[in-house]
């Protein structure tokens, strides 16, 4: 275990990358661990005497947010007023000798807080600048205040979650805000890979949440573009492959996840049924879709002598994809979960970390510190004293 972890230390993607974190609460922070994770040195910019509003949004445990800690391990943290004189100056110092720059500002806030790329750019003519925002920089609905849920109902997404009966719903997770991070840490890493091959200059990066869940709606664009009419609701099915969809077995709900037409012949096997592969009104996919609702009576009249874990055995033992519907205790205290280090433990013992889930040669590069206590670096930055400090500054 410990030559594991040496070799993991060892190699970080992002060792000698400098990050200034100016964002809060999830879609920035989620992007900027993602950099800490691979070995980037972030710099976490928080309000004086208050810190990021995650800091104060429950659950607690011994007082400190779980949510704030989870989405900002192995950072550093340092508090400026960027109102005070002394603090922007100290600011600029700072920023003449980092890598990369990410805010989630509200737009035109970091201009009037002069700390927006064209002021930061002179300052430092290779910085990568990472703007994330609910609608983008440039958009008629930029300075209109964007929330997950807000991102997810204007975005369509919203709009093909659920059951008819019920309407709309939302994600069970903040989606907007964590993929809107995930594409900034992409976008962060392709800039920083093009600083060094071929683009020196100062890059700007402009990531929409609304545009990013858009662009991700594979299945709900390809049905528009094909029949002229927007998808609506369909439940836990799939809107093209048949039988695709939760199933209720003696004691709960199985997922049965058929995608072709070799593993609709395992099942009909499985189900001791073979001959329904050849029913005219089970021939193929767009069939089956047409005939879901009776399919899916035969299926349930087939999966009702089971429970979960037997329906599930019997099916991936039959090479038919299969799941149990886990909670979030079941699947990270799973052994697949201990296989993959979810969960890392962090060097103090403290909560658990979720780290980025990618392996690299192998070896799967991750901090091992907890999110920092608020201005605890200041020291390390030369941070001015604390009486030259004014109050928060992070407007929304």
């Amino acid at each position: 275990m410990a030559k594991e972890t040496q070799q993991t230390e060892r190699y970080q993607p992002l060792s000698g990358v400098r990050v200034l974190d100016l964002s809060r609460v999830l879609a920035g922070p989620y992007c900027t661990a993602m950099l800490a994770d691979l070995g980037a040195e972030v710099i976490k910019v928080e309000a004086p005497k208050h810190g990021d509003d995650s800091r104060h949004l429950g659950p607690f445990l011994s007082g400190e947010s779980v949510y704030y800690g989870l989405i900002n391990r192995g950072k550093r943290s340092i508090e400026l007023d960027f109102k005070s004189p002394q603090h922007q100056q100290h600011f600029y110092q700072l920023v003449a000798d980092v890598d990369v720059v990410v805010e989630n500002f509200r737009p035109s806030v970091t201009q009037r807080l002069g700390i927006d790329f064209d002021t930061l750019k002179q300052y430092n003519p290779r910085l990568i600048y990472a703007s994330i925002s609910g609608f983008g920089q440039h958009s008629p609905l930029a300075k209109h205040p964007a929330y997950d849920i807000i991102a997810q109902a204007m975005s369509g997404l919203m709009s093909v979650t659920g059951f008819p009966a019920t309407g709309p719903t939302r994600s069970g997770e903040s989606l907007g805000d964590v993929c809107a991070g995930i594409y900034a840490a992409w976008a962060i890493s392709s800039a920083l890979f093009a600083r060094e091959r071929h683009h020196p200059d100062a890059q700007y990066i402009d990531v929409a949440m609304l545009d990013v869940l858009v662009s991700m709606q594979v299945t709900g664009l390809s049905n528009l573009f094909a029949h002229g009419s927007a998808p609506g609701q369909i439940g836990n099915r799939h809107p093209v492959s048949t039988p695709f969809d939760t199933y209720r077995a003696a004691d709960g709900l199985v997922v049965i996840a058929v995608a072709s037409q070799r593993l609709f012949l395992r099942l009909c096997e499985c189900m001791g049924q073979p001959e329904l592969a050849n029913d005219v009104r089970f021939i193929d996919d767009a069939s089956r879709t047409q005939h879901e609702q009776l399919l899916k009576q035969k299926i349930e009249h087939w999966t009702a002598a089971f429970n979960v874990a037997e329906l599930c055995d019997l099916l991936l033992e039959a090479g038919v994809p299969a799941s149990p519907i886990n909670n979030l205790a079941q699947v990270t205290e799973s052994e697949h979960a201990q296989a993959r280090q979810l969960l890392v433990q962090p060097a103090d013992q403290g909560k658990p970390l979720v780290v980025q889930p990618v392996f690299f040669n192998g070896h799967k590069p991750h901090v091992t510190t907890r999110a920092p206590q608020l201005g605890e670096a200041n020291s390390l930055y030369g941070v001015p004293a604390h009486s030259l400090l004014t109050g928060a500054t992070h407007e929304l």
